[in-house]
C-alpha cells in the first residue's frame, strides 16, 4: 500500500507533537517561519523521492560496504634534491616544501614563523582561524627541527604548517563547532585525525572557522562572522569548511582539514580555487569530530596540490576501532602512478541531472568543458552519461541529513535552545517534520539508487560534474550542493580541481568522481588536470 504525504495542517500538528517530545522549547514565531521557509513543499519533494522504492527493500544502512577490492597504491617515488631556500620563498605546496625540510635547507621554526605572522596580518581581513595556536604551534615546531636533525624524519608532514577545521577536537582547546552552545567547552581528548597529523610531525597552527555546526553551505555565522574569499573580498568562501579553504588559498597553512557532510570541503576548495578532496566514506576516521549527519559526513583534506591532498589523505586514513564507519585495510598510499596521465580512462561526462534545466552558467560550463577537453587530449575517453535519479537523491540526502541532525541536536535543543543563532536553530526546527518511517524510506531508497548507479562503472572509469552553478556567490548567499551531496549519500569518492577563472575573476572547477576505494584513479585525473595549467597562481597579497 502506497504511503501518502500528509496535508499542510498534518504536518504542523506532527511537527509541534515532535517537539514537544523532544522537550524544544520552539515559539509559534518559529512554527510560522517553519511554513514561510518553503519546507512543506521540501517534505513533498522527500516523498516524491521515495515513492518508487517498496517499503520491504533492504535500507541503505544495512547494504554491504566491503573493501575486498580497493586498489592498493605503493609508495610515491623519491623527490629530487632541491636547491636551498628560506621560508620566505618557499615553495607553495606540502610535495616542494618536504625535501627541504628533510635536508635542513629550511627550519620548521622558520616556516612556522611565517605562517603564524601571516595568519596575524592577514586574519583581521579574512576571518579564517577561529583560534590560533601560536605558542603550541612554535614548541611543536622547535620538536620536529630536533628531530629532524637528530635523523628521525616522519615523511613529507614534518614540519609542516597545517589547520583543523574547529569541530575536530584537540585536547585543551576550546571546539566550537560553530556555535555558541560549545562556546566554552574545553575538549579532553584529540581527535584520530589530529592523533595521525601530530604522529606525521605536522605543525598544527590553529582551527579554522566554520558555518555553525556545519550546517549551511556558506560561511555566514551569526557568532563569529563571515569568511572572506581570498580571490575578491566581497565574495564568499562557501562552506561549512570556509576557514579551512581561506587558510590554505591565502598562504596561512599549507593545508588544512575539513569536513563534508553535503560539501563542505569540495565547495569551500572550488570557491577559492584549491583542490578539496572528500575520499570513500568508512576511509578516514570522524572520531573526535562533532557529527552533523552519522551516514553522510566524512572528513578529508584541502590543499594547494593534488599530490599534496594525497599526501595528507595518506596519513589521514585507515581503520579506527573508535569508529565503526572505518574499514579495515582502508589505508591510502599516495600512487606511485599519480602523474602517469589518463590514456585509455572513460571519464562520464554528466549530461542530464533530472532536473530539464542547464547544469550551470555558459561561464561554469566552459570552464569545466576546457578541463575536460584537457583530459581528452592526454588519451581520455569522453562519455555522456544521464543522471535523472541525481534530482531525487538530492532530496533525500538532504531529509536523511535532516533527520540526522535533529538526533543529534535534540538535547542540546532543550536545554540551550537560545544559544542557536536564528538560522541554525530554524534548520533544526524544521527537520522535526518528519515522521517515524520517513527514515527507513529514506534509508530504502538511497539503497535503491545505489544499487542501479553501481552499474554506471561498466561504462566509465571516473565521472565528472562541474563542481558549482557558478563561481562564489557574494558574502552571506549560500552554496548550492547540487553536484555534491548525492555523493555523500553514496558515500563515492569525490574531489574538485581548479581549472580557470570566470570573467570576473573568480575560481571554476571540475568535480571528479569514482568507484568506492579507487581514489587513486581519481587523483592520477585529478593531476593530468592540474597539469593542464588552466588555473593561474593563486593571489598574492
Amino acid at each position: 500500500m502506497p504511503i501518502t504525504s500528509p496535508d499542510a495542517s498534518d504536518l504542523l500538528d506532527r511537527l509541534r507533537m515532535n517537539l514537544r517530545a523532544a522537550a524544544v522549547p520552539a515559539t509559534d514565531t518559529d512554527i510560522e517561519n517553519f511554513v514561510e521557509s518553503g519546507s512543506l513543499a521540501q517534505y513533498d519533494d522527500f516523498n516524491q523521492a521515495v515513492a518508487p522504492y517498496d517499503n520491504a527493500s533492504v535500507p541503505g544502512y544495512l547494504a554491504a560496504w566491503s573493501i575486498e577490492e580497493i586498489p592498493h597504491a605503493g609508495d610515491a617515488p623519491p623527490s629530487s634534491m632541491p636547491r636551498a631556500a628560506h621560508a620566505a620563498d618557499a615553495p607553495a605546496t606540502i610535495a616542494a616544501i618536504a625535501p627541504l625540510l628533510h635536508s635542513r635547507q629550511l627550519s620548521p621554526v622558520e616556516l612556522t614563523e611565517q605562517a603564524l605572522q601571516r595568519i596575524e596580518r592577514r586574519n583581521p581581513t579574512i576571518n579564517a582561524f577561529q583560534l590560533v595556536l601560536d605558542e603550541r604551534a612554535r614548541a611543536a615546531a622547535r620538536r620536529a627541527e630536533q628531530e629532524i636533525a637528530a635523523g628521525d624524519y616522519r615523511g613529507p608532514l614534518h614540519g609542516i604548517p597545517i589547520a583543523a577545521k574547529d569541530l575536530v577536537a584537540m585536547k585543551g582547546t576550546i571546539t566550537t563547532a560553530g556555535s555558541k552552545v560549545f562556546g566554552e567547552r574545553v575538549t579532553d581528548h584529540d581527535a584520530t585525525a589530529i592523533e595521525r597529523l601530530a604522529a606525521a610531525g605536522a605543525i598544527i597552527v590553529g582551527k579554522t572557522c566554520l558555518s555553525e555546526f556545519a550546517y549551511w553551505p556558506g560561511s555566514t555565522n551569526p557568532h563569529y562572522g563571515l569568511t572572506r574569499n581570498p580571490w575578491e573580498l566581497d565574495h564568499d568562501t562557501g562552506g561549512s569548511s570556509s576557514g579551512s579553504a581561506a587558510a590554505v588559498a591565502d598562504g596561512m597553512v599549507f593545508g588544512a582539514l575539513g569536513s563534508d557532510t553535503g560539501c563542505s570541503i569540495r565547495i569551500p576548495a572550488a570557491f577559492c580555487g584549491i583542490v578539496g578532496l572528500k575520499a570513500t566514506f568508512g576511509r578516514v576516521s570522524l572520531y573526535g569530530c562533532d557529527p552533523l549527519s552519522w551516514s553522510l559526513d566524512h572528513l578529508g583534506p584541502l590543499t594547494r596540490s593534488v599530490e599534496d591532498a594525497a599526501l595528507l589523505l595518506s596519513v589521514l586514513a585507515g581503520y579506527d576501532k573508535r569508529d565503526p564507519r572505518t574499514r579495515p585495510n582502508s589505508d591510502f598510499a599516495v600512487p606511485p602512478d599519480l602523474q602517469a596521465g589518463v590514456k585509455g580512462l572513460r571519464i562520464g561526462v554528466l549530461r542530464a541531472d533530472g532536473t530539464n534545466k542547464p547544469l550551470a552558467t555558459d561561464e561554469t560550463l566552459a570552464g569545466w568543458h576546457a578541463a575536460l577537453d584537457a583530459l581528452a587530449s592526454q588519451g581520455a575517453t569522453l562519455v555522456d552519461v544521464d543522471l535523472p535519479e541525481m534530482d531525487p537523491l538530492r532530496a533525500i540526502s538532504g531529509s536523511l541529513l535532516a533527520m540526522e541532525a535533529a538526533a543529534f541536536h535534540a538535547p542540546l535543543l532543550a536545554a540551550h535552545y537560545d544559544l542557536y543563532g536564528p538560522f541554525c536553530r530554524g534548520r533544526l526546527v524544521r527537520a522535526f517534520m518528519y515522521g517515524p518511517g520517513d527514515f527507513m524510506r529514506a534509508q530504502q531508497a538511497r539503497q535503491g539508487i545505489r544499487r542501479r548507479w553501481d552499474t554506471i562503472f561498466e561504462q566509465v572509469d571516473l565521472l565528472s560534474t562541474p563542481a558549482h552553478p557558478d563561481a562564489a556567490p557574494k558574502l552571506g548567499e549560500p552554496a548550492s550542493t547540487a553536484f555534491m551531496n548525492s555523493f555523500n549519500a553514496l558515500g563515492w569518492p569525490a574531489v574538485t580541481v581548479p581549472c580557470g577563472l570566470n570573467q570576473a575573476g573568480l575560481p571554476l572547477s571540475i568535480q571528479l568522481i569514482a568507484r568506492p576505494w579507487d581514489e587513486a584513479t581519481m587523483l592520477r585525473a585529478a593531476r593530468a588536470v592540474e597539469m593542464a595549467e588552466l588555473m593561474p597562481a593563486l593571489p598574492a597579497h
